[in-house]
């Protein structure tokens, strides 16, 4: 089952920043945006996709077919899989699709599909993550307001990626 949007959406907060938004979560917050736990890639094609790969512990994203990018570069990250239900079925209709088209025509795969082609998602903003997250669950992904930095957790350690 899917829920079709046609708008902007803003989460703990009242409005969006402007009209290039799709997504935007609260500012001064300390909670991240928790990415959906993958055990097979396989079927995973469309890039930009990011996710926290459970067979090596890692966030990534799908720079080209069949090219992740790893977001973590650590490699001692761990995760409570427990947080998963192991005996549930993937439906892969089962997905939000924040779409410009009204009735959510866009078919393309993913639980959160933002399908706006001139508008982005701004990821939840903290100071200092690694200070002001006091329990971060693996595949977390924040926005360092003091850095200026995305900040990824992979379970262990949060790692700091700037342009």
């Amino acid at each position: 089952m899917g829920a079709f949007l046609h708008a902007q959406i803003g989460i703990s907060r009242e409005n969006v920043t402007n009209g290039s938004v799709s997504l935007q979560f609260g500012d001064n917050e300390n909670k991240g945006l928790l990415l959906p736990y993958v055990t097979d890639k396989t079927g995973i094609t469309e890039n930009g996709t990011l996710l926290f790969d459970t067979s090596d512990n890692k966030v990534k994203y799908l720079k080209d077919v069949n090219t992740w990018f790893d977001l973590s570069v650590d490699t001692t990250g761990t995760a409570d899989l427990n947080i998963q239900a192991t005996d549930r079925v993937e439906h892969p209709g089962a997905r939000v699709c924040i779409s410009p088209t009204l009735g959510g025509t866009d078919t393309t795969q993913g639980i959160l599909v933002l399908a706006d082609d001139d508008k982005a998602m701004i990821l939840p903003k903290v100071a200092n993550p690694h200070l002001n997250i006091i329990s971060p669950s693996a595949g977390m992904i924040v926005y360092d307001t003091i850095k200026k930095q995305l900040a990824v957790y992979n379970g262990t350690v949060w790692s700091f990626w700037k342009p």
